[in-house]
């Protein structure tokens, strides 16, 4: 499968004023939604005085789902001597650093790093490795009840998802249970491509479930326009992680906002950029959610949210 490449130039910080290029920054994503990261990394780094064009460049490498991809890009990343790279997502930042050999690595995941293996530990990481680790695969259960309460006649939802995806496995297992408890059915697709993901949506008929739900795997997130657009058709609710995806069409979401994780790791490049070593850096778990509903995708398929949950949405796009 075939990546594509954007090279977008920015600024290298403060202490590298006096260079005559910019650092170079090797970005690594499946696309979807974390393209608000990226923006959230520009705004964050903006606010530490780092002007984009003349302290550092962004060389956006998007895999659009291929972790092959990843991996071949993150070593020619390091062979070109970027200053670091820049990871989101479990399944881009284990690729990546299984691909390279000594270039520092910031992240974005929604599971535990350590668990993960990616750091020694959140205090003291140990390695080349360091980030913002947020509440994505945890958030399972919650997100699960919480579309029970958005809709109250709900019986079954759709989940698709890649069973070679470790974070992706343990949050079928984790919807699985919670729906359990709430008395739901939930069909599985199971997925090892992007074409079979939109081979799975071109087959997704009308009536098999009530909604669509997500499950974190980033490559199925970077079809995440794509799930939109088909839910919307076949007049099926979609339960995301991130309000950016709201705004774009989803019916409704409960996580965090990517745009704020990326400007939360701004601090991470810039300390690295300024010399500081990863291993030396604490892991920061952000974990402040948001509730999100779109309201003209629920007319659009039907939908009446009871108002005593529409009142809990922190955002509500109408």
């Amino acid at each position: 499968m075939g990546f594509l490449v954007v090279i977008l130039l920015g600024s290298a910080g403060p202490a590298a004023a006096q260079q005559a290029k910019p650092a170079r920054i090797g970005v690594l994503l499946q696309g979807g939604a974390w393209y608000d990261a990226i923006d959230g990394l520009r705004q964050g780094l903006r606010e530490l005085g780092y002007e984009e064009g003349k302290q550092f460049a962004l060389d956006i490498r998007d895999a659009k789902g291929d972790l092959n991809a990843v991996e071949k890009e993150a070593a020619a990343l390091e062979r070109e001597k970027v200053k670091l790279l820049y990871a989101v997502a479990s399944s881009v930042v284990t690729a990546a650093k299984e691909a390279t050999k000594e270039v520092p690595i910031v992240f974005n995941v929604g599971s535990d790093p350590v668990a993960g293996k990616l750091v020694e530990s959140f205090v003291k990481p140990g390695g080349r490795l360091t980030g913002v680790h947020f509440l994505v695969k945890d958030l399972t259960g919650k997100r699960l009840e919480i579309l029970k309460e958005f809709l109250p006649k709900l019986r079954s939802v759709l989940v698709i998802y890649n069973p070679a995806n470790p974070v992706a496995k343990e949050s079928a297992q984790l919807a699985q249970a919670e729906a359990k408890r709430l008395g739901l059915k939930i069909a599985e697709r199971h997925v090892a491509s992007v074409e079979e993901i939109r081979a799975a949506l071109r087959d997704m008929k009308a009536g098999e479930a009530d909604a669509f739900f997500y499950l974190p795997d980033a490559m199925v997130g970077s079809q995440s326009q794509a799930i939109i657009d088909s839910a919307k058709a076949k007049k099926l609710p979609t339960m995301f992680q991130e309000r950016g995806l709201v705004v774009k069409g989803g019916f409704a979401s409960y996580g965090q906002n990517y745009y704020g994780l990326g400007r939360l790791s701004a601090k991470y490049v810039q300390k690295i950029l300024n010399g500081a070593s990863p291993r030396e850096l604490r892991i920061e778990t952000a974990d402040d959610v948001e509730l999100a509903v779109n309201l003209k995708t629920a007319k659009a398929i039907g939908v009446t949210i009871p108002p005593n949950v529409l009142a809990r949405a922190d955002k509500v796009i109408k």
